[in-house]
């Protein structure tokens, strides 16, 4: 049977989510540092990560996976401190990093450069240890899908795949223009060192907000 047949206002779904993937959050921070150190090739290198991720939370959701992290107790708050754990890591080697002597030269992108794939998987990490995104997916996603539909699972992921791909039209952007702003900060030794810090004390706000978060 058809995915399709079981979809309604596909066009209202599709703005929807445009304006969704606009919410800041783990993932639009990442997106943003990433672009800001490295320019418009870490920042799409960090979109992609993310995008894999929300293919993961797509499948699961469809497997019921998502429905277990919302109705489990346990699992939500594994699968939340994971998460936490991993942003505060990586903020705190970032702080790390501003303190140390001769950790930034002049010319220097802020953050430490990284090649393509290790940006990728950490997106893809902080992307599918957040528990927000595997509920939003299993809230948002139904809204769209006809209660009698033929084949929910179906319909299910290929919304999803739909939505990811619409993030695409809206994160990349957002890496071109700060991976643009972010040229003074590259080259400037002092704004470098301030900007590893500022970078690492986000993500380790990041991290206690995420830890912060309760299961409705």
């Amino acid at each position: 049977m058809s995915a399709l047949a079981g979809i309604h206002d596909p066009a209202l779904f599709v703005l929807a989510g445009l304006l969704l993937n606009l919410a800041p959050g783990p993932d639009m921070a990442y997106i943003a540092a990433r672009s800001a150190a490295g320019g418009f090739r870490d920042g799409a290198a960090a979109s992609f990560g993310i995008a894999a991720g929300c293919v993961v939370h797509t499948i699961a959701a469809a497997l019921g996976l998502s429905a277990l992290i919302a109705t489990s107790a346990i699992a939500f708050e594994v699968v939340k401190w994971c998460g936490a754990a991993y942003l505060f890591y990586a903020g705190l080697k970032l702080i790390l990093s501003s303190l140390c002597e001769g950790a930034v030269t002049g010319r220097a992108p802020f953050l430490p450069r990284a090649s393509a794939g290790k940006i990728l998987r950490e997106a893809f990490v902080i992307n599918v240890f957040n528990p927000k995104v595997a509920l939003f997916f299993l809230a948002f996603l139904p809204q769209f899908i006809d209660a009698d539909a033929p084949a929910k699972a179906a319909s299910f992921v290929l919304l999803g795949f739909v939505f990811t791909f619409d993030s695409l039209f809206v994160i990349l952007p957002i890496a071109w223009l700060v991976g643009r702003a972010g040229r003074l900060m590259r080259e400037s030794e002092r704004l470098s060192r301030v900007s590893i810090g500022a970078v690492g004390t986000l993500f380790v706000l990041l991290a206690a907000r995420l830890a912060a978060v309760e299961r409705h």
